[in-house]
């Protein structure tokens, strides 16, 4: 027979706190990656059987010096710190771009192409216009990464709405043709930087760059607030709108939307057009920001675009949420680099965790088994006292 032990209350709701202990597990799991490869652990698994505390002594030092520059070069310093913002800024974005449609019931895959489209939009304005003030230019280049980024969005969702074309395939199609559209742009007249041969735009007017505060070594800038600002805009849309409440309508039943009165279309459409124009305004952000090169390049997202989904998923499609999700891999992907160099363990270990971040968020019920996480909020084990049923 078995008895039940007496569970114990956790602080956050179910929701949040299985994507809390996802990233945890992913963090155990890799430190497992850093001893197995670490050089003097393998060499005391030699003789593990008679000397156990060297294998350990030797994973522990090993593990504990490769996190500790993980989050010296996230968190450690001034720099640090604004390095996992100015790499969270796209990413929240994206996610953003990502969770929208996510609560209507779509799966927005082509946040890529809304990207690509958006960063080229705002690089155009940013060194075609020349001899305009910073509260007009700045403003006009992001109003173009968001116009550009909302129509590539919308084309799906018009798909969508009028064919029933499946919106993960119609996205992952747009990701294919805008790669190769931004490369032939950048080698016409009406792209290219005059006297290169090689694929990069002509540089953007500073009058229409992210402006930072004073310090060479401080490179977060206001793209950051932009990002927060469109959290802000996201959840009061979902959360407070007529428009957001049929947004959630049409994602939890759309038939029953439908016979309530709601328009699925039209829903539909807006929700992938505002997720295109997010996206877009992470493009924006590439390529007038302290990340950027000050030009549109082919390569300029870094594949951010798809890193947004990670994202989403992590923050469960809310807005606080995928601001929290960002800023944590932002915060890794900084922090990997000193990682790397300071220890040595390869960056490529930041990638190994996202995707067991995304296993784990994929597939709940392994972390909610594992800490027998209950609807409740509480966790506990049961353990078997006795013989028989």
């Amino acid at each position: 027979m078995t008895t039940p032990v007496p569970t114990r209350r956790t602080p956050l709701r179910p929701e949040l706190l299985t994507p809390v202990l996802a990233v945890l597990v992913a963090l155990a799991l890799g430190a497992v990656l850093v001893a197995v490869a670490d050089e003097d652990t393998v060499s005391a698994l030699g003789y593990f059987t008679s000397r156990p505390m060297d294998t350990l002594s030797a994973a522990w030092d090993a593990v504990s010096s490769a996190y500790a520059a993980l989050f010296s070069g996230a968190l450690g310093s001034s720099v640090a710190l604004s390095e996992t913002l100015v790499t969270a800024t796209p990413l929240i974005l994206a996610g953003l771009a990502v969770a929208v449609p996510f609560r209507a019931g779509l799966f927005n895959i082509g946040g890529e192409g809304q990207l690509l489209a958006g960063g080229a939009a705002a690089g155009f304005v940013g060194f075609t216009f020349h001899g305009l003030p910073l509260l007009v230019h700045l403003p006009l280049a992001l109003l173009a990464a968001l116009v550009a980024g909302g129509l590539v969005g919308a084309v799906p969702g018009v798909l969508k709405a009028r064919t029933g074309a499946h919106e993960v395939i119609t996205t992952i199609m747009i990701n294919n043709i805008m790669g190769p559209v931004l490369l032939a742009l950048l080698v016409t007249s009406l792209f290219q930087a005059p006297g290169r041969s090689d694929p990069i735009s002509r540089s953007v007017a500073s009058t229409a760059r992210m402006p930072s505060p004073a310090g060479s070594d401080i490179r977060v800038d206001l793209g950051l607030l932009v990002a927060l600002l469109a959290a802000v805009a996201v959840w009061w849309l979902i959360e407070r709108s007529t428009l957001g409440f049929q947004i959630r309508a049409v994602g939890a039943n759309a038939t029953a939307a439908v016979t309530a009165g709601m328009s699925a279309t039209r829903t539909t459409v807006l929700s992938m057009a505002i997720a295109g124009g997010l996206a877009g305004l992470g493009g924006a952000g590439m390529v007038l920001g302290a990340s950027g090169q000050g030009a549109v390049t082919s390569s300029f997202s870094s594949g951010v675009g798809f890193d947004g989904i990670t994202v989403a998923l992590l923050g469960r499609g809310k807005a606080g949420g995928t601001v929290a999700a960002g800023l944590v891999f932002g915060a890794l992907r900084a922090g990997g680099l000193r990682m790397q160099a300071r220890t040595g363990t390869p960056v490529d270990l930041i990638v190994v965790i996202q995707a067991l971040v995304i296993l784990f968020i994929a597939a709940p019920r392994v972390i909610q088994s594992l800490f027998r996480i209950r609807a409740n909020g509480s966790m506990g084990t049961t353990v078997a006292k006795g013989w028989g049923a």
